[in-house]
């Protein structure tokens, strides 16, 4: 089995992640800006996680990243990885490589952006060797 048959779980939107749950529906990847120090973070939110400001917004990132680093679940029914990728905006998040063969997987590997989709809900962020 390839890890493109797992089923996904559909995430469950709030009233503060409804917008980047919307977006994915649009295959947009968003990030969260702060415009009183500047800094782009990940998961977006109100509140920055550096200064505190409530000054937010949102803007869609490339699509473009890197493996930070990885794992391979092997144990589970469809084997799959989980990984943080580093995004060439800056924040890095925690995601699936998909598409690829598990074992050719390196860290420093560039990635693209892929949506997966879910079992009754918005398409899910994912990555694959770029």
């Amino acid at each position: 089995m390839q890890s493109q048959d797992r089923k996904i779980q559909a995430p469950q939107p709030n009233a503060e992640t409804a917008a980047f749950w919307k977006a994915t529906e649009e295959r947009k990847l968003m990030v969260g800006k702060c415009n009183a120090c500047g800094k782009v973070h990940y998961y977006p939110r109100a509140i920055c996680p550096f200064c505190f400001s409530d000054r937010t917004e949102l803007q869609q990132a490339s699509g473009n990243g890197t493996i930070y680093t990885y794992s391979v679940m092997r144990r589970a029914p469809v084997p799959y990885a989980v990984a943080y990728v580093t995004l060439n905006e800056g924040p890095t998040m925690m995601t699936n490589i998909v598409d690829c063969d598990l074992d050719n997987i390196r860290i420093g590997q560039a990635v693209r952006l892929v949506f997966k989709p879910s079992e009754g809900g918005p398409p899910v962020p994912m990555f694959t060797p770029a």
